[in-house]
């Protein structure tokens, strides 16, 4: 039952309707008897700033930053954590005392998700595919996990290069490549991990997949995937066929929101409970 004590979290984004977050984190909440409640609010871009006075206004614990307001938010924040300035991007606010504090969960949450499946980036060689906020994140995160190399190859090469050099003034394992068959398939061969950051592939459009030369991919890599809808992604679908292991997006997504959850409660997140919310919501969707 929400009260004059319930403790507000907000998701900001524009739109808002499209996300899982409100069912896995109020799901959390409910399992763990507390008395906080999470709200998709859709705000224009002309209006975040607005509306982060708003939330301090109205005693918000914190919220969730989603499209298209990751990197605008920073402006209008007291305070950015270590990897929030590393990234460019805010994906989670904490406010205390009036003042707010811009975090990025991202990058962890990713290297949780790894770790989940038993895949340490540690000495790994690594290609993403795909140069936006998602890369961006994911990069940070195997940067400080200390991956061999990491390789950015995107279809816009000016992209791919000016994420890679933005890292690679303090980290030299970091670069880029273009999505060519022969440039694309000789780091195909070496790499450890490959991972999807693209869109391609995503619900509705589940049919598709990234463009890469199977045959030319080490056989004992593994292939990720930060798409969570469809949870089992083509991408996925042919590597496990081809006898990949792989790991999907559920996992970082959960994890990405168990950290928020502790930041915002200071209680350890039942990642399980939210786990179960969201694949049931993604069940829930599929038979529709």
């Amino acid at each position: 039952m929400i009260t004059g004590k319930t403790k507000p979290v907000a998701l900001l984004g524009w739109p808002v309707e499209h996300s899982f977050s409100p069912a896995m984190q109020n799901a959390a909440f409910r399992y763990l008897g507390l008395d906080y409640v999470y709200l998709p609010l859709a705000v224009k871009p002309d209006d975040l700033g607005a509306a982060i006075a708003g939330l301090k206004a109205m005693g918000f614990a914190g919220a969730n930053v989603t499209i298209p307001h990751k990197v605008a938010v920073m402006a209008h924040l007291d305070a950015l954590d270590d990897t929030a300035r590393m990234v460019g991007a805010v994906n989670t606010i904490v406010i205390e005392d009036g003042r707010t504090a811009g975090h990025n969960t991202d990058a962890a949450a990713f290297i949780a998700a790894l770790a989940a499946a038993g895949v340490k980036p540690n000495g790994k060689r690594v290609v993403l595919l795909g140069a936006g906020g998602a890369a961006r994140a994911v990069a940070a995160g195997l940067i400080h996990n200390n991956a061999a190399w990491v390789t950015v190859v995107a279809r816009n090469e000016d992209k791919a290069a000016a994420l890679a050099a933005s890292f690679a003034a303090d980290y030299k394992t970091i670069s880029s490549s273009p999505w060519l068959a022969g440039e694309l398939s000789r780091h195909l061969a070496d790499c450890d991990i490959i991972i999807n950051c693209t869109p391609v592939g995503m619900w509705p459009n589940s049919h598709e997949m990234p463009d890469i030369e199977w045959k030319k991919l080490n056989p004992r890599a593994v292939v990720c995937d930060l798409i969570y809808n469809p949870n089992e992604t083509r991408f996925l679908h042919e590597a496990a066929r081809r006898g990949h292991q792989t790991v999907g997006g559920v996992g970082m997504l959960v994890e990405q929101g168990a950290l928020a959850f502790t930041l915002w409660t200071g209680r350890e997140a039942p990642r399980e409970v939210m786990a179960g919310s969201l694949k049931q919501r993604l069940h829930e969707l599929t038979v529709l």
